[in-house]
């Protein structure tokens, strides 16, 4: 399988790198993408750059005030708890493994 896909925005077509294991996400961002820029255009009866940068914008602060919910902070911390986890498991692995390597 290919390492590039091709999508479709706005009507025109774009090669995108991608991995496999990452095309369902990437045609998902797609599909949101070209409806809001579809949306935006419409609303505004424009197109191009200036509707694209405007998209673009609403779509950073869309993230940003996501990344602001609790919920969002509370997944960080889970995650960060989680690696710190995973680092204390490798710390104690390579521990292991040092004090096995050292018999032979």
């Amino acid at each position: 399988m290919s390492n590039t896909l091709e999508v479709k925005l706005l009507g025109k077509d774009y090669r995108v790198a991608c991995k496999p294991d990452e095309r369902e996400g990437l045609l998902a961002a797609v599909a949101l993408l070209d409806g809001k820029l579809k949306e935006a255009g419409d609303k505004t009866k424009g197109n191009g750059e200036r509707v694209a940068v405007m998209v673009a914008l609403n779509l950073a602060h869309e993230l940003l005030v996501a990344k602001d919910t609790p919920q969002a902070q509370a997944a960080a911390l889970e995650q960060q708890a989680i690696q710190r986890t995973i680092n204390s498991i490798e710390a104690k692995l390579d521990e292991s493994l040092a004090l096995h390597q050292q018999l032979f």
